[in-house]
């Protein structure tokens, strides 16, 4: 029993020795932030705006072809004939479901490039944030509002770095892309 009770108080000392050899240190990043603050996130972000308002515009046109006709209908009704009312009432109700349609149609479109460019801007920022990981010795990097974390330090939160760093690999990989096609001019 004596013999387990020191091998057992030799293991517990040795432990911190052990524990050294890994990084201990950890950091948080806020991914939402990378993402509204880098260049390419923000470049993202303008194209998805774009495509959203464009959906917008154009439902907005399908709504006024929508109240142009329900109006029509409404204020002709008891001077038109039954056969031509029944016509009308057919096509509000056809503008209707198309409108239905269109609104289903947009959402899955700006849904589907919304991930598309999260996948991008993830596999673009992933490396940068392995290669600051490794740089600064951290044992882990977590997202800060969805790993579950309730609070932490803005000592351990390299966000800013993390942009900074995506904003300049980004300009780099993109400036020797950029130069050949100013000399072909």
């Amino acid at each position: 029993m004596k013999k387990f009770l020191v091998s057992l108080a030799v293991a517990a000392l040795a432990l911190p020795t052990f524990a050294q050899s890994a990084p201990a240190r950890v950091a948080v990043i806020d991914v939402n932030k990378v993402l509204m603050s880098s260049t390419a996130g923000k470049t993202a972000y303008e194209r998805l705006k774009k495509m959203q308002d464009d959906r917008v515009a154009q439902a907005k046109k399908l709504d006024d072809e929508i109240a142009a006709l329900d109006k029509d209908i409404n204020d002709k009704k008891l001077s038109l004939s039954e056969d031509k009312l029944n016509d009308m009432t057919k096509r509000l109700s056809d503008k209707k479901i198309a409108m239905q349609r269109f609104a289903q149609d947009a959402d899955r479109d700006i849904g589907e490039a919304r991930d598309r460019s999260l996948a991008e801007l993830e596999t673009k920022i992933k490396p940068v944030i392995d290669a600051l990981g490794k740089e600064m010795g951290l044992a882990a990097i977590f997202n800060k509002f969805e790993s579950g974390l309730v609070y932490a330090s803005d000592a351990i939160d390299i966000t800013d770095t993390v942009i900074a760093r995506f904003n300049q690999t980004a300009t780099s990989a993109s400036a020797p892309a950029a130069a050949p096609a100013a000399k072909k001019q």
